[in-house]
This record gives structure tokens, sequence and C-alpha cells, in this order.
């Protein structure tokens, strides 16, 4: 009975061997991290390894904050992204495949529909969401208008 339980203690220690070896491997054989240029900013908002891994929590939580309860604030607004990470080549974020978005949404095969109603690039506003009356606010949208985002 012994012998049963170090073949298997074994194998379990190969086969976690082997998942360990192909992992590292799979690693140096994937594709390249992208190579992102320098926001405009001394600094980002958060850390960088907080801000790859929760950059959308924190969109999705100023989005509810400004759409359903109307409050305004520059920090985490996908505006001051755009901003800041616009490439100096396109001045977009989401242009051309090496733009600080599509870059790294690419690489993690992530679709972005952010800019289904938001502009990529600074200072530029998507035609449809203009106001149709020159000067007059937009009212908070229903949670069940709000372009999918649920």
């Amino acid at each position: 009975m012994a012998s049963i339980l170090d073949r298997l203690r074994t194998l379990a220690l190969a086969g976690a061997m082997a998942g360990m070896a192909m992992a590292a491997g799979g690693l140096q054989a994937g594709v390249d991290l992208p190579k992102l240029e320098r926001g405009k900013g001394d600094k980002c908002v958060e850390e960088t390894q907080f801000m790859r891994r929760n950059h959308m929590e924190l969109l999705k939580h100023h989005r509810d904050e400004t759409m359903h309860k109307g409050i305004r604030t520059p920090k985490h607004s996908l505006k001051g992204c755009v901003e800041c990470h616009a490439g100096a080549k396109t001045g977009s974020v989401a242009a051309s495949k090496e733009d600080f978005c599509s870059a790294c949404h690419a690489y993690a095969s992530v679709k972005l529909d952010c800019w289904d109603c938001h502009a990529t690039k600074p200072g530029k506003r998507p035609i449809h969401s203009i106001p149709s009356t020159a000067g007059a606010a937009m009212p908070p949208m229903d949670s069940g208008m709000a372009g999918g985002h649920r």
C-alpha cells in the first residue's frame, strides 16, 4: 500500500512540475507585453499594477457616480485617462493597434466598447453625444439606458 501512495505522490509531483515548466515556457514563448508610451502626467492616479488589474472597476464606479448620481470628479474619469494616455503619433488611445488602450486590450484579448460612445482623443466628443440644444445640460441616464453597462 505504501508503494501505491509513493507512486501517486511521485506522479502528482511530476505533474505539478510539468505544469510549472509549461507555464514558465508559455511566458517565454508567448506574445511580448505591449510597449506603451508613458503618460503625459508626472504619475498615474494609482500605481501601475493596480491600474492594470482594476482600471475597469474604477471606470465603472466613476460612471455610476457620474451618470446615476450626478457626481463629477476628475479622478478615475475616462476623459482624464484619454487626456493623459493619447499617443503622440495619433493623438488617440485607440486609433491604432499601438495606442495605449488598443495595445493592452489586444494583448489581453478584451474587446473595447468604450469608444462606441466616448471620444478616443482629448477634447473631442462623439457627434451623437453632443446635445442638440447648444448649452443645454444632458440629464442623467436611467440605469437601463447606459449603453449595455450594467
